[in-house]
């Protein structure tokens, strides 16, 4: 199964509403608030690699007040 980690910039002061929609997006098994360049950080998991991008593209990159984002797909989970 496909993973990926999206970094997400936010509105200024949208954080908390970008993560409550995030959670209600089918595939997100994660996301936090961080501090640094970028203000969420989510796990994204789904069945295919074509339904991964399709997650990423328009369900998370889409939701409002996202400004950008950067993602970066596991090539080798954890042992």
């Amino acid at each position: 199964m496909p993973v990926a980690f999206v970094l997400i910039n936010a509105e200024i002061g949208s954080e908390e509403e970008v993560l409550n929609e995030l959670n209600k997006v089918e595939g997100v098994e994660e996301a936090y608030i961080v501090y640094g360049v970028y203000d969420i950080v989510a796990r994204v998991r789904a069945d295919t690699m074509d339904k991964l991008k399709d997650v990423v593209t328009w369900n998370v990159r889409r939701l409002n007040k996202v400004r950008s984002t950067l993602t970066m797909i596991v090539v080798e989970p954890a042992k």
